[in-house]
């Protein structure tokens, strides 16, 4: 299924955004990138419309869909009923003018399709055939029960899509035809190769537009050729199936429910026998197909798309198509989905090493995209999560680590906010400055304690100052201070090394460099003294004796 859907690995940036908003959890992690989960995706296509990065790529079938007008055969464009709500203001025959321009055949609205499939519906619900009917137009819908709730798989109608109905009315008036469906869904790509020799080849409308946009093709509005009907075209708005049924039988409730985690809720209730008699109508896309993961990102717009598609819908249906029973019937199998259920110790197991050791720890928040933290171990225990999906875990982790690290330097840290009032300080701090309790320094200002002017300095200047000796008085102490100023966080970080037995030694080793200096010039003093007496009795100069002994004491004054 991957090759409908694909993740692209450079742009993923682990924000798990896909996680969070696809409804089946079909997305896994591995080495810092999520992949899709093919036997479990339902290709509803949120993890394309909300990933920021754009990481999610659609397969493209243009080319497929150039090889089969080069093929020389009729090739015939099934258009969605959403049409008008991803190309504002046009018609059908404005799309079948341009798309003539690229090489089909022609252009027909799956609209027409849609009539015999509801037909078919409402033949279901008059003859009362099925105590539970859900509608089976939406791909995704049918991949979600076919996947994730196989107890309602019997409750599906077992009838063929629009799209298929209406290729297969065209491959009956013109059997060398080839059909190629443009709408807003991916599902419908994997729709068509399900079912082979129905639809030819599946594009969404951005394939079309950039297809358009290379070959230098415009839309020119036009009014249609002719009123031919088209109730059926409410089909891609939310409840818009029922709308266009005529709902006779009084003994049946009929809903339409849109947005995949509302129909896996109405799922739940029906693998629980909580429902009647019923038609119901799904959609995977909240509003229906209008808001298709596809339609073009500019168009967006749920409410005002369904009004487009309202005007141009008609009172009056399309023509009744030629198909028979048998071709409308579709049949819809279990698909099987690889899953391991962990046993309660080993769920336990996953929560401790995420942090998780009490009830009271799983906060549930949904960082990591589950929706439990529980739920969340059962990812990790099947492959699809790692331990570090957990912004409580790492924070926790992250704030563990830097306690660790301040609690157990030897270097005295003080922080304070922009105010100088202190925010956090060690023990080596508190050690340094004589104060008993942490308490009775933080959240007053820093005056208390040390000199605030370096701390205003830094602030104001915005230079900060790096391993500067200084003598703190009230303590006794020397330290090298290093002042760090974070405007961003709006805190000034102080660390201040103790340096007290280094300043100690210098001093002690420049008193005994100065004893030694008064002793060598008394000496000097003495020597030179006697060198003269004796030079006056010898007559001999004393300039050698004196100019060595004055470089020993200059010796001595540079140590």
């Amino acid at each position: 299924m991957s090759q409908y859907l694909k993740l692209k690995k450079s742009n993923c940036k682990n924000c798990y955004k896909c996680i969070r908003h696809c409804p089946v959890k079909s997305i896994r992690f591995f080495e810092n990138q999520a992949f899709i989960v093919e036997d479990e995706c339902i290709l509803c296509g949120q993890c394309f419309v909300v990933c920021p990065q754009n990481a999610k790529e659609i397969k493209n079938d243009v080319e497929s869909a150039k090889a089969l007008i080069a093929g020389g055969s009729p090739v015939i464009a099934s258009i969605a009923p959403s049409f008008v709500a991803n190309y504002a203001g046009l018609t059908i025959t404005a799309v079948e003018n341009a798309l003539k321009k690229l090489g089909f055949a022609a252009a027909e609205e799956t609209a027409e399709g849609a009539t015999v499939v509801k037909q078919k519906y409402d033949e279901m619900v008059e003859k009362g055939e099925q105590e539970l009917i859900i509608s089976s137009c939406c791909h995704s819908v049918n991949l979600l029960i076919q996947k994730h709730f196989p107890e309602a798989l019997p409750y599906l109608a077992k009838v063929v899509s629009p799209m298929q109905a209406h290729s297969l009315e065209i491959k009956k008036r013109n059997p060398e035809a080839k059909t190629v469906f443009i709408g807003p869904c991916i599902s419908k790509k994997e729709e068509a190769e399900d079912y082979p020799g129905i639809v030819d080849c599946v594009l969404t409308f951005e394939e079309l537009s950039d297809w358009m946009k290379e070959a230098g093709v415009e839309f020119e509005p036009c009014e249609d050729k002719e009123d031919i009907g088209g109730r059926a075209r409410l089909f891609p708005t939310g409840g818009g199936i029922l709308r266009s049924m005529n709902c006779k039988n009084p003994d049946y409730t009929y809903l339409h429910i849109d947005g995949v985690e509302n129909c896996v809720n109405a799922l739940k209730e029906i693998s629980e026998g909580k429902m009647g008699k019923c038609f119901i109508e799904m959609s995977a896309c909240y509003g229906s197909c209008v808001s298709g993961p596809v339609i073009e990102r500019n168009r967006h717009a749920c409410i005002s798309n369904t009004v487009v598609v309202d005007k141009y819908a008609k009172e009056e249906d399309f023509d009744a198509l030629t198909l028979k029973d048998e071709d409308m019937r579709k049949e819809l199998k279990y698909i099987g989905v690889k899953r391991l259920m962990p046993g309660s110790k080993a769920i336990e197991e996953i929560l401790k090493k995420m942090g998780k050791r009490s009830p009271a720890d799983e906060l549930n928040c949904g960082s990591c995209g589950y929706n439990t933290c529980r739920e969340k171990a059962i990812a990790v225990y099947n492959g699809k999560a790692d331990l570090s999906m957990c912004l409580p875990f790492l924070k926790e982790k992250a704030e563990s680590f830097s306690d660790t690290i301040i609690k157990n330097t030897p270097n005295a840290i003080i922080v304070l906010n922009e105010a100088l009032e202190v925010q956090q300080i060690n023990k080596a701090a508190l050690k340094l400055m004589n104060i008993a309790n942490a308490s009775d320094v933080l959240g007053e200002q820093v005056v208390r304690i040390l000199d605030p002017l370096p701390f205003f300095d830094v602030i104001e200047s915005g230079v900060n100052i790096h391993d500067k000796r200084i003598y703190l008085a009230e303590y006794n102490k020397y330290v090298e201070q290093t002042l760090i100023y974070d405007p961003g966080y709006h805190i000034v970080m102080s660390i201040m090394r103790d340096v007290s037995e280094e300043e100690k030694a210098k001093k002690a080793k420049d008193e005994l460099s100065q004893s030694t200096i008064e002793i060598t010039d008394k000496v000097i003093e003495k020597q030179m003294t006697a060198v003269q007496e004796i030079a006056s009795l010898l007559g001999e100069t004393t300039a050698e004796t004196k100019i060595a002994l004055t470089k020993l004491k200059e010796s001595l004054n540079q140590q």
